[in-house]
């Protein structure tokens, strides 16, 4: 169970498991305190939970949170269930999207109980059964079909990101494809299983949706952060939002594809990205103690001529960070990491660890 729950809802711009653990396994201490900035699907929170020690996060985007916050929830299989048919049982209808690809992508029935538990989960996803039931649910909302065991509600789908409307329309329609009619229920219980039976450490701490760009956000952590682990966007990533938008709309976003690209680092230039990263790296410094290090996984994507190695250490400066050690972590083709999504293995760009330490 220790790396499975880290899986619980595939993230395409994920680092792996092993980069954070390897690090706070060597150095941590349980009850220390971890921040991830740009927390992602929480891998950094996740491997905090692992160690003991306390995990803190902020990401923009609410899919991310979500997933995140199903890593420190601390519930069981049974209660995650019950959360489920009590939504379904209190919630006895919802308002459900209308187009041709809703009508293609979800059996009628299946995205009727979905919108339910959208509905229920909107309304009230504070308990752990029910945040670590949404994580879930976002796991399984689209994904491959034809399995012995169906595992995901969607017509065939990537995994990873949310099939384009238009695309997948004439996809479906060409090959003769139908959505599985699935038992949700029952799929929900599999993965509760599979995800949160067993023993497993305690999760202790927050993650939130904000812009780290601003001060303000901090203001909600009133602890002393001792390690930072984090993966900002590389420059020119920006299409997190669309990639997500069937699990934005799970999670309360419109049920279409949303371009926007708010609280997201401006990559309009190399400045205004450093600009951005600047404030961010200010306001970690401003909330962690001295001695708290910080390291930086940062990479390119082969489509913008920059030196990343370069771009991150300018970020850095006058930030109350000083860069002890810059560390090759190889490409983003040996290890599916940030920029694996982008590029083929000749194509890879290497990336970098960067060891900073607030003096």
């Amino acid at each position: 169970m220790i790396a499975t729950l880290n899986g619980i809802c595939p993230y395409f711009t994920m680092f792996p498991l092993q980069f954070p653990q390897r690090i706070l396994r060597r150095y941590g201490i349980a009850g220390q305190n971890v921040l991830d900035p740009f927390a992602g699907r929480g891998t950094t929170i996740y491997a905090a939970r692992l160690r003991g020690m306390n995990a803190y996060g902020i990401d923009s985007n609410p899919v991310a949170v979500a997933i995140a916050r199903g890593k420190l929830a601390n519930t069981t299989p049974d209660r995650i269930v019950k959360a489920a048919r009590g939504i379904i049982k209190s919630v006895p209808s919802a308002e459900r999207p209308r187009s041709e690809f809703w009508d293609l992508a979800f059996d009628s029935s299946v995205l009727r109980t979905l919108c339910r538990l959208r509905a229920g989960l909107m309304d009230d996803s504070r308990s752990d059964a029910r945040q670590a039931l949404r994580a879930l649910l976002l796991g399984a909302l689209h994904g491959p079909t034809g399995e012995t065991i169906q595992s995901y509600f969607s017509n065939q789908s990537p995994r990873t990101y949310a099939p384009k409307p238009r695309y997948s329309v004439k996809f479906w329609q060409a090959r003769k494809l139908t959505p599985p009619k699935v038992d949700v229920i029952e799929l929900i219980k599999r993965r509760a299983e599979r995800f949160y039976s067993g023993s497993q450490k305690t999760g202790v701490g927050r993650v939130i949706v904000g812009d780290s760009q601003c001060e303000a956000v901090f203001d909600r952590f009133d602890s002393d952060v001792s390690w930072i682990i984090t993966s900002p966007p590389y420059y020119g990533m920006r299409t997190y939002g669309p990639d997500q938008w069937l699990r934005s709309w799970f999670v309360g976003g419109a049920p279409e594809v949303n371009y926007s690209s708010k609280g997201q680092l401006s990559h309009a230039s190399t400045n205004e990205f450093c600009k951005g990263l600047r404030s961010v790296w200010r306001n970690c410094a401003a909330v962690s103690k001295i001695g708290c290090r910080m390291i930086i996984r940062f990479g390119a994507i082969n489509d913008r001529d920059v030196e990343p190695l370069k771009l991150v250490k300018e970020s850095l400066t006058d930030t109350g960070w000083r860069v002890t050690s810059c560390r090759n972590a190889g490409s983003a083709a040996a290890g599916r990491r940030q920029a694996d999504h982008f590029v083929s293995a000749a194509d890879a760009i290497t990336e970098y660890d960067v060891w900073t330490i607030k003096d």
